[in-house]
């Protein structure tokens, strides 16, 4: 069937809204009918995309008003009445057409601090336990689609407040590094506070509805790290050394706990410890071994020097002797003859 569609078309000076009447089949995306109205229609139409599979984050755009990936977005959840209204990402400068202009992104990604490993330990030596790395996994499924930075309102609605401010994407970047067992500095909090804007967020959750991956960008990023931002600049403890001691003196000089450590020793409300991560070795590398793991289980209990499998004469198990006191039961007959 064919279906109306209104697509955006026009570049930074301007544009309008077209209507084209495209046809429309059985398991096709909105990117399906751009590629139709290139193929028919509209040969100029410009519009970014790459993998057609929802991984790369190329098709951004706004359909219904509602930033999505053209790839991903089914014609079946529109009814067969209904007008698809197409529109570049608004909170970027238009190119042309469905194309916009992201270097705003890329501008905060350089501004963002690198991993930084542990002195001493090369790319390839890393060691983590997969518990240490699993709060901070879920970022790395960023596709960086911007979807996130353009529904956001604070760059959206105020275009002065892009300066100051990184936007989502770049929070779980913070966050990630920060979470990071590995990361070696410090100042991650600091940096997303002063220099990334973390203060701005008001915590909408508009960034975590409309990403593709489906990461928890603000219960499992954003919130932890205000959080610890909190913990930093207003922990009672905290505040009082910065008034007696100079800002590099409360940690080389051992006046107050460092952040990092309180979380591990801190006491839950009832009373239990909270769980200790494994001590890291002098070059950095944290033990994997499985017989020197604190967290797991005892020593084998046939000793330490043995080697399977175990000679007869050192097996302490033997089958139970037969109670003469209960019934036996006859073999089963094997039937022939006994000739």
């Amino acid at each position: 069937m064919k279906r109306h569609f209104r697509v955006w078309r026009g570049d930074s000076s301007g544009g309008d809204l077209e209507d084209f009447d495209v046809e429309v089949n059985d398991g096709e995306v909105v990117l399906d009918i751009i590629h139709r109205l290139q193929a028919t229609e509209a040969p100029d139409l410009a519009c970014r995309w790459n993998c057609k599979a929802g991984k790369c984050g190329s098709c951004s755009m706004e359909i219904n008003g509602m930033p999505r990936l053209g790839c991903m977005t089914r014609m079946s959840t529109f009814t067969a009445a209904e007008t698809i209204t197409i529109t570049p990402l608004r909170t970027f400068p238009v190119i042309r057409d469905l194309v916009t202009d992201v270097s705003f992104n890329y501008e905060k990604a350089r501004e963002t601090p690198a991993f930084a490993p542990p002195a001493g330990v090369a790319p390839g030596q890393y060691r983590m336990q997969q518990i240490d790395v699993e709060r901070s996994q879920e970022f790395r499924k960023c596709i960086e689609c911007y979807l996130c930075q353009n529904t956001c309102h604070v760059v959206r609605d105020h275009e002065e407040n892009k300066e100051a401010f990184s936007g989502p994407r770049f929070f779980i970047r913070a966050a990630e590094l920060d979470m990071h067992p590995l990361d070696d500095r410090t100042d991650r909090k600091q940096h997303a506070q002063q220099s990334q804007g973390l203060g701005f967020c008001n915590i909408t959750k508009c960034c975590t509805e409309v990403c593709p991956e489906h990461i928890k960008i603000t219960d499992n990023a954003i919130i932890p790290m205000k959080e610890r931002v909190v913990d930093r600049r207003y922990d009672p403890l905290v505040r009082l050394g910065r008034k007696i001691f100079r800002r590099d003196q409360l940690e080389s000089e051992g006046a107050l706990p460092s952040q990092r450590t309180a979380r591990v020793t801190a006491e839950t409300p009832s009373g239990r410890r909270l769980p200790e991560a494994p001590a890291v070795g002098p070059d950095g590398r944290l033990d994997i071994s499985e017989l020197a793991a604190p967290s797991q289980g005892g020593l084998s209990p046939f000793g330490e020097d043995l080697t399977f499998p175990l000679p007869p004469e050192q097996v302490t198990y033997h089958h139970p002797e037969p109670d003469p006191t209960l019934p036996q039961s006859e073999p089963p007959a094997t039937g022939g003859s006994n000739s």
